[in-house]
Parts: C-alpha cells; structure tokens; sequence
C-alpha cells in the first residue's frame, strides 16, 4: 500500500470526524435552542430506547421553546423522564402528545459553563484527530518497514499526513470559536 493510498483512507474518516463535530456543536445550547440539542436523546418506549427524532416531530416554536410533537400519546412519560435525565435545564409543558421545552435564559455563570463544556469536547475531537493521524502515520511505517513505501515517500507521506490533520484541526477550531461567539451572544 502506497502512502497516498493511506491518506485517501484517512480523508473520510476526518470528513466524518469533522462532521460529528458539528452535531455535538449544534447540541450545545446557545442563545437558542436547536431541535438537535434533543433528537438523539433516548427514551425507553415499551421496552426499547429509541432517540426523540423517531417517537415525534420536533420543531423551534421560539429561539427559546422546543415543541415535540409525540406520534403516540403513550410515548409522553418515557420522553418526559429521558428529557430530565439528560440535564438539560429545560422546563417541560406537556399538552396530550405534544411536549413543550423552554430554556431559561442564559446567565453570565451559565455562558461560562457551556464554554468550559465546548473546550471539553474540542479537546475531545482533538484527541480523536490525533488517534487517526496516530494510526496512518503507523501505517506509512510499517508499509516502509515492508519494503512498500520507499524512505523518501516515507517522509513525504508524514508531511501531507501532518498537512490534512491540519486543515481539519483548523475547520474544527473556526466551528469552535463560531460556536463560542455564539454563547457569548457577540
């Protein structure tokens, strides 16, 4: 295997990791309120745990009101109680299958905690970034200790490896701030 061959193999892995990045990003809340800060919370129904994006719609009434509007009326203490588990600081309105989510508005303390949360999970990608650029660049070696990849491709391989984990780590970090503005309401 060539050491092109590795970095075109790597290149979706980063895509997807800079693509789950933004998820999580639009799941930390901000000024206001995004259906994917709730979607992929799971709620026990019957038995399974199913994520809300498939028990009911769910829609931005207001910059700081959520409706989820339940397919079926037996899913509502399940969804109410996943709701609360996640610790999400959301009052919960419940009117037959429909759940209503407000936010409070955020505070000074509040703004500072969900920066503190977002440099966690930038950390977090970060160090997921490292473990992929980690295993190709083990790749390129042991393809050069097998007399695949020549010395000079070698080092020339490392330099592009080093180049594409860049420029996402770089894409990642402008979400970042992006994101961060955002909860500062600048």
């Amino acid at each position: 295997m060539t050491y092109q061959e590795i970095l075109d193999n790597l290149k979706p892995e980063l895509e997807k990791t800079k693509e789950d990045a933004k998820q999580e990003l639009m799941k930390l809340r901000s000024g206001r309120l995004s259906p994917a800060l709730i979607e992929d919370i799971h709620a026990d129904c019957f038995g399974a745990m199913l994520p809300l994006k498939q028990l009911g719609a769910i829609s931005n009434l207001s910059p700081r009101e959520l409706s989820l509007q339940l397919w079926d009326k037996s899913y509502v203490e399940g969804v109410v109680k996943a709701i609360e588990i996640a610790g999400l600081s959301l009052s919960v309105r419940i009117d037959g299958e429909n759940i209503f989510l407000t936010a409070p508005p955020l505070t000074t303390e509040s703004r500072e905690d969900l920066i503190v949360v977002l440099n966690k999970k930038k950390e977090e990608i970060f160090q997921q970034l490292r473990h992929k650029r980690d295993k190709s660049w083990r790749a390129i070696q042991d393809g050069f200790q097998a007399g695949e990849i020549r010395e000079d491709d070698k080092f020339k391989g490392k330099d592009k490896l080093d180049e594409s984990v860049r420029e996402f780590r770089d894409k990642i970090e402008e979400m970042v701030k992006d994101k961060e503005t955002e909860i500062r309401g600048q």
